[in-house]
């Protein structure tokens, strides 16, 4: 029991410092600046845990007796879930430190904003640790519900009230679907537990027919939450409608722990070891519809973001582009693919963060200076920001020596290793049509006269989310074997 509660410490950090959150809301409750060092101090104490879980010989997990253990295999330790712990509290911190300033100038700021990010990222932690369909299933509520209600943040503003409203519904609608999928998954294998499920299915002892309608109906569910073609149309509304720097977080940390949904459904319901010839040709079939999801999803993301005039309105279609790059890892199926979506995740976090936090301490009344030709000439008015936006936008675009490049390189090698070279073909036309418009907007703040609209950062602690952002962009581009060598141990 020792062993597991230690095992569990991250888990059991980030939920206990929620509860205290609302307590110190509570207590102080005219004081945003208590709640917010709260929320800092609270998820670098999480890091801390995660990063001792990370450390610790992977012959301990072993030793966690499934029939004896308080969870009852419900929860999985160590290994990517530590780290993907780790990458959740990062983008927290980023996300706090860009929030408050942000907040601030907007005459916004109050204590359940930093309540919510916590209860958020409590939601992705139970996502990466889950070991069963229904702690996946309450990690991804306890998230969407606090994303809900981030969404709507600006509650006086018709297009964020729209926003979360949009969110909500679809959302609710989604969740039938991943609740069914999951109902038919279990009365396919009888179990709960993805690891069971694996071994069910590769032995061939399941219900084919239920295995199917529950799979199309969990693919349906997650592909809306990683807003995948065809089930991406909320996200471009919600994410322009909602606060920038909510944005940022729901288009990375979010996105980040959805595509991790898929890796977990799909390493359980597509097992590599395949005994039989009917079940390859289930499993083959299984994998060509995600495909087809990811080349559409990117496609349709870069594509549509060409013709958009707002930059925040193109991050947010381009996100549904990035979306398609993680599912070829998915696709692939293999530790490459596995390797790709941890690495782009981070990666993509750092550059979708930073070039949203760009447009946070530039926007005024949260819809002015977010035009296009409003950064027209900006390394005229604003060097700095112009110089780090265009780092943002080149690994976003996959333009070497930055994150981005190495990211997709591994996505787009284990598409190829998985038999699916055409997928990776589309991916590479997809990413040519992307650089239109990340190139297009450097070219604006660097060859076009600028405008005469003001534009004056309101920096604050947003400023480190910058700085952390764009060094975290440029080393793990020059360096990727620095993350790529640790995930070797999972």
């Amino acid at each position: 029991m020792g062993l597991e509660l230690l095992l569990s410490s991250p888990i059991i950090s980030i939920a206990v410092f929620c509860v205290l959150a609302i307590f110190v809301d509570a207590v102080k409750l005219d004081n945003k600046k208590t709640s917010f060092i709260f929320s800092i101090i609270a998820l670098i104490v999480t890091i801390g845990f995660a990063i001792y879980t990370l450390t610790l010989p992977t012959e301990l997990l072993t030793q966690v007796d499934r029939a004896s253990s308080l969870t009852k295999g419900m929860i999985k330790f160590g290994g990517y879930a530590s780290y993907l712990d780790i990458v959740f509290c990062i983008s927290g911190i980023l996300t706090i430190l860009a929030a408050r300033p942000y907040f601030l100038n907007e005459k916004y700021e109050h204590n359940e904003l930093y309540n919510l990010v916590l209860f958020a990222i409590s939601g992705m932690m139970m996502i990466a640790h889950a070991g069963d369909l229904l702690s996946l299933f309450i990690g991804i509520e306890i998230m969407s519900i606090s994303f809900y209600v981030l969404s709507g943040y600006f509650r006086t503003h018709s297009e964020s009230v729209e926003a979360s409203l949009k969110y909500f519904l679809l959302g609710a609608f989604s969740t039938g679907f991943l609740v069914y999928g999951m109902a038919m998954i279990y009365g396919a294998t009888g179990s709960l537990n993805l690891s069971d499920i694996s071994v069910l299915i590769s032995a061939n002892q399941f219900n084919q027919t239920y295995y199917l309608i529950g799979f199309g109906l969990m693919i349906i569910g997650l592909s809306f939450k990683l807003a995948a073609f065809p089930f991406h149309q909320w996200a471009p509304d919600v994410y322009s409608g909602s606060p920038t720097v909510i944005t940022s977080f729901m288009s990375t940390a979010g996105k980040a722990a959805a595509a991790i949904a898929f890796i977990i459904i799909t390493r359980a319901l597509i097992p590599t070891e395949i005994l039989t010839d009917e079940l390859k040709s289930v499993v083959t079939k299984s994998k060509d519809i995600i495909a087809v999801i990811a080349a559409l999803t990117m496609l349709v993301g870069n594509i549509t973001a060409v013709v958009q005039k707002n930059v925040k309105r193109m991050l947010a279609y381009s996100s549904v582009a990035h979306a398609g790059y993680l599912l070829m890892g998915v696709v692939g199926g293999n530790v490459s693919g596995w390797t790709g979506i941890l690495f782009y995740s981070t990666a993509y976090m750092f550059m979708q963060i930073g070039a949203f936090i760009v447009l946070s301490v530039l926007e005024r009344e949260t819809t002015k200076n977010l035009e296009v030709e409003d950064y027209n000439g900006l390394s005229k008015k604003q060097p700095f920001l112009a110089a780090i936006m265009s780092i943002f936008m080149f690994s976003l675009a996959g333009i070497p020596p930055f994150a981005g490049f190495f990211g997709k390189y591994l996505l787009f090698y284990s598409a190829i290793q998985g038999g699916y070279t055409w997928l990776t073909i589309v991916a590479v036309f997809s990413s040519i049509i992307s650089m239109y418009f990340y190139i297009g907007l450097v070219l604006n703040m660097y060859f076009k006269e600028p405008n005469e609209n003001e534009m004056v950062p309101n920096y604050g602690t947003a400023k480190i989310t910058l700085i952390l952002s764009t060094f975290a962009v440029i080393i793990l581009g020059l360096f990727p074997s620095i993350i790529e060598g640790l995930f070797k141990r999972f």
